[in-house]
């Protein structure tokens, strides 16, 4: 489901950018058209008129910058969010780990262990082993059943 957020915000992050570039370019046009505008009408007053446009342009430009740092505190909010998240599925994994180890038994652990070294697949069960069931068996079932079943 993560995955699906992120996926979505990206997607609306983009669409936002493009929302705020398509903004700052027609805002930007604008000005310089009103100003350009000013121009042809006013000649001798060159000066101010440049002035005027600095000024304009210092404008749009603090805009753009608000509108910019309003997008980045959003993506950093979602971000610490998704942090948030992955550390709570960490420290969950991790306690999995732990308690498949102690179920485990030290056939099973070898036989991991040399997987691990190897990078072989896991074999499959076997259901003539004795013993603790197969941890992989356990972590299934176990996330399979916490919730209810019909």
């Amino acid at each position: 489901m993560a995955s699906m957020n992120s996926s979505c915000y990206s997607v609306a992050m983009d669409l936002g950018v493009c929302q705020l570039r398509n903004f700052s370019i027609s805002f930007l046009s604008s000005l310089l058209s009103a100003e350009s505008s000013h121009l042809k009408l006013d000649n001798s007053s060159s000066g101010a008129s440049v002035v005027a446009i600095d000024n304009k342009i210092e404008q749009a430009m603090d805009l753009v910058k608000s509108h910019l740092m309003y997008a980045v505190r959003e993506e950093v909010e979602v971000l610490k969010e998704q942090i948030k998240e992955l550390i709570e599925r960490n420290s969950q994994l991790e306690q999995e780990n732990t308690l498949l180890k102690t179920l485990a038994s030290p056939e099973q652990m070898a036989q991991f262990q040399a997987q691990v070294q190897t990078g072989s697949p896991p074999a499959p069960p076997t259901a003539a082993t004795p013993g603790p069931p197969n941890a992989a068996a356990f972590a299934q079932t176990a996330s399979h059943s916490s919730g209810p079943s019909a």
